[in-house]
């Protein structure tokens, strides 16, 4: 595997080479530079003297967030101040060394700032130069304030998740934020289009990534059906089955999975009834059907009917925490997850969840302190040598 050969020089990463100007805060935009970083690109990560929210959410060990870490591993720390012309010139001399910039301000922040894509276009051509916003760079909505909780409202993805929540009316609270993953993943994926696009016209591009359109793309069964009448089943299709101890997800995608099915819960006799022999007649009587499965799952512990489910080929999982899934031998044997450092210890974060057989795309071993690669670039960036760095943050030892 690639990961495990990232430090016997067998691989070389796809994006080494690349400059990315990192402004983005935060996860949507971090976790579309993450993936840059990953990918072998220097990602230079534009902060505050006060730092990026971000490092102060928990969990936190004497002061660092491995929230944070998850998100911004592998990047370059560098404090500027964006209202200061000093700052702006910086990022200037910054931008005509780059080849991809990311920022998620609301739109019109970076233009007031005279840091927007027109503006840097000037000083590099081949900037490839991605814009992260709730809407969108242009509309009517473009200058809203949004976070991934108030798109996921906006979207109707919140009550299209409700829709299959039968006897609720109150949508759920949100604590995991699709949105921003996502979007930034979107982002990562069109700003990679535009570098192969850049080596045949030679120029960059400005990339207009918007939330609310992520979101709608999850919304596909929705969408549709908000263009065209479909009668919903009876039961939602994939939610709880009932066991003796738990509940387990089966999902039933195919008419094989449905043959494999009726064959496990014996009821064989069912794969010619009318009532369930066809994909539409299986929707009108899904409840009936899925009651007839669970008169034989409830006689079952949770492990017993994934025995029986997986010897018949059947998808099913029992409902894990993250806990839970983290512990899974799978995800150890494709070592899925990585130990980095920062001043605060050691934790483990997320690799990417592909596998290059050319490419290494394991993410580096340590997290910057704030501000620690600003002295390294000063003369690069023309700030001058008595500038102060941030009080009480000092490079770590890397």
């Amino acid at each position: 595997m690639q990961l495990a050969d990232k430090h016997e020089g067998k691989t070389t990463k796809a994006f080494a080479g690349l400059r990315v100007l990192d402004f983005s805060t935060t996860i949507a935009g971090p976790h579309c530079t993450r993936m840059l970083a990953d990918m072998g690109a220097e990602v230079i990560k534009i902060e505050s003297d006060g730092g990026e929210t971000m490092r102060t959410r928990p969990p936190l060990r004497k002061g660092c967030s491995t929230t944070f870490g998850q998100l911004n591993v592998g990047k370059k720390s560098v404090v500027l101040d964006l209202k200061s012309e000093d700052g702006k010139e910086a990022v200037r001399r910054l931008a005509a060394t780059s080849d991809i910039l990311v920022e998620n301000f609301r739109p019109g922040v970076m233009r007031r700032l005279r840091l927007d894509y027109d503006s840097m276009r000037q000083i590099n051509p081949r900037l490839i130069y991605c814009s992260i916003s709730g809407y969108g760079q242009t509309g009517p909505s473009a200058e809203l304030p949004a976070y991934a909780p108030v798109i996921h409202a906006a979207s109707g993805y919140d009550m299209a998740h409700l829709a299959y929540q039968p006897g609720r009316s109150r949508p759920d609270y949100c604590g995991i934020y699709h949105a921003d993953v996502v979007t930034g993943t979107y982002g990562f994926g069109a700003i990679a289009s535009a570098l192969y696009q850049r080596t045949v016209t030679g120029l960059g591009q400005h990339i207009d990534v918007s939330m609310l359109e992520t979101m709608l793309s999850l919304t596909l069964t929705e969408l549709q059906s908000s263009q065209f009448a479909v009668k919903p089943p009876p039961r939602p299709m994939f939610g709880p089955t009932e066991t003796a101890s738990g509940y387990v997800m089966i999902t039933i995608a195919s008419e094989k999975t449905f043959r494999g099915l009726m064959e496990v819960i014996g009821r064989p006799q069912w794969i010619s009834d009318p009532r369930f022999s066809t994909y539409a007649a299986r929707r009108e009587n899904w409840a009936e059907m899925m009651d007839g499965v669970e008169a034989w799952s409830r006689q079952l512990t949770t492990d017993a009917c994934l025995a029986a489910l997986g010897a018949a080929g059947v998808p099913a999982s029992a409902y894990r925490t993250v806990s839970e899934a983290l512990a899974d031998p799978q995800l150890a044997q494709r070592q899925a997850l990585s130990e980095v450092r920062d001043e605060g210890g050691s934790f483990q974060v997320l690799n990417l969840p592909f596998r290059m057989s050319g490419a290494d795309t394991a993410p580096a071993e340590t997290m910057a302190v704030l501000g620690e690669h600003t002295d390294a670039l000063r003369a690069e960036i023309g700030l001058a040598s008595d500038a102060p760095i941030p009080s009480g943050k000092t490079a770590a030892t890397r």
